[in-house]
Order: C-alpha cells, then structure tokens, then sequence
C-alpha cells in the first residue's frame, strides 16, 4: 500500500461521529449558537494537554461554571459571576488565567467583531495561518493580564507550533465531514497548518512525511507542506489519520 492510501484508509478510520466521543471537540458539540461554539472550543482547545479523560472533563466544568452558555457569560458576567472561575484549575491554567481569557474574549467581541473577524482579518492580510496567529494573538494580549498568561497563547514568531490554536482552526474551518463545523468560510481549508503534537510528530516521523527533530512552527510548516502534496485543498484532514494512529491506533 502507498502512502497516500495508507494516510486515506486511516483518515476514513478515525474521521467518524465516534472521534468526537474521545477528543474535546465534543464541547464545542453541546452547542449551536455560533458564538457559544467559538468560545467553547476555544476554551477547550486552549486547556487541550495532558490526560484527554481530564481535558474533557475540565472543559465541561468551565461550562457549567460559565452556566452552559459562554457567550452570554462572557458578554455579560458580573464580578460575583466571575467569582465561580475562582476555583477553575487545569495544570498550569490557574484562575487568574481563566479571568482574563474572558475578559480578552469579552474585549475582542465587543471591539473587534469576535473571533472569526480576528482571524480572518489576520489570514485576510498576510494570506497565511502564520499572520493570522500573530494577530490575533497581538489583540488578545491588549487586554490586561499577568505576564505568566502569556504562555497559555502560543507565539509563532517565537518557533511555537502552537497545536491547540491550529486545532482551533481546524474545528471553525473545516466541515465536509461531520466532525469539525465549518463555520468559518473566509479562511480556506487549504491554507490550515497541522496541529502538531507529541503523537502526529512520532507517526509523521515513521512514515517518512518529517524530517525536522523538534515539534515546533517549522516541522508544522514542513509537514503541512507535505500533506499539501497528497490533497492540496484539504491537507489537515490527514490530522485524523497522525493522531489516530499515535494516541488512539496501534503500532504502525
């Protein structure tokens, strides 16, 4: 079998509706306003290292902390309200974390359109996934914040591969297959960069597609480009075959 059979029967494998019983992306699926399924999955995704098991359930109870409705939470929370994220905890992700990743959600929705505008605003003017994560993450750290907060946002600019923001992406933008939503449509699906972690990197690396010894932007930018070469317009779809088979498969 060719590699790019190998990588199309794993993608049929593990891109199914039983994906999303086991990865954090069924947070986001508790919701159908549209905005409800920006800020969960980007909460999600951004607490989305360590155990899944504990990933998932930490990201429903920020829900729950957040009412199950966390636009309106973060629109509209008052300080008592915002007291209940005093005991939120994800590893490193303390509460102070968690208070002014809603503030600068709040700061972002009522300033600059919400999300999908500052992405797409970044992607719009430098034509890459590159430049729209070096914008949003310049607005995101306009508001107010502890310094150590800063490491909960990747920056590209200094090497990261940041995994979770091109997760993040990867769920707004892509939406043939069931599993991510495809909300947002300015940004095109073959403009996405894997997100590149521990598990895709080891599987990327045994099938020949990286060379590159460090997860970081240029093995994303290396492993992309590869995948590009197998399906131009959708090359992140491969993100269910990599990770599939590191965190949940078998032995190659």
């Amino acid at each position: 079998m060719n590699l790019l059979s190998f990588l199309e029967e794993h993608y049929v494998r593990y891109c199914t509706s039983f994906f999303i019983d086991s990865d954090p992306i069924q947070v986001p699926h508790l919701f159908t306003r549209k905005e409800d399924i920006e800020i969960a999955g980007f909460l999600a995704a951004t607490i989305a290292w360590g155990q899944r098991k504990t990933i998932i359930a930490n990201a429903k109870r920020l829900m729950s902390l957040m009412e199950d409705a966390p636009y309106d939470f973060v629109m509209l929370a008052s300080q008592k309200e915002l007291k209940r994220l005093d005991s939120f905890v994800h590893r490193t992700f303390q509460p102070d974390d968690c208070l002014f990743f809603i503030y600068a959600l709040r700061f972002i929705y009522s300033n600059h359109g919400g999300l999908q505008t500052v992405f797409t605003d970044g992607f719009s003017s430098t034509g890459s996934i590159f430049g729209s994560l070096v914008h949003f993450r310049g607005l995101f750290l306009e508001t107010p914040h502890l310094k150590r907060s800063e490491k909960h946002i990747s920056d590209v600019l200094r090497g990261a591969s940041a995994k979770r923001l091109n997760m993040f992406l990867r769920w707004m933008v892509r939406g043939n297959d069931g599993i991510d939503f495809g909300l947002w449509k300015e940004i095109p699906t073959s403009a996405l960069m894997l997100p590149l972690d521990v598990h895709t990197g080891n599987v990327s690396r045994s099938l020949g597609l990286l060379t590159r010894s460090a997860n970081d932007w240029k093995a994303v930018e290396e492993i992309t480009t590869k995948l590009r070469q197998y399906d131009p317009d959708d090359p992140v779809k491969y993100d269910f075959a990599l990770f599939g088979l590191g965190a949940l498969g078998k032995n190659i």
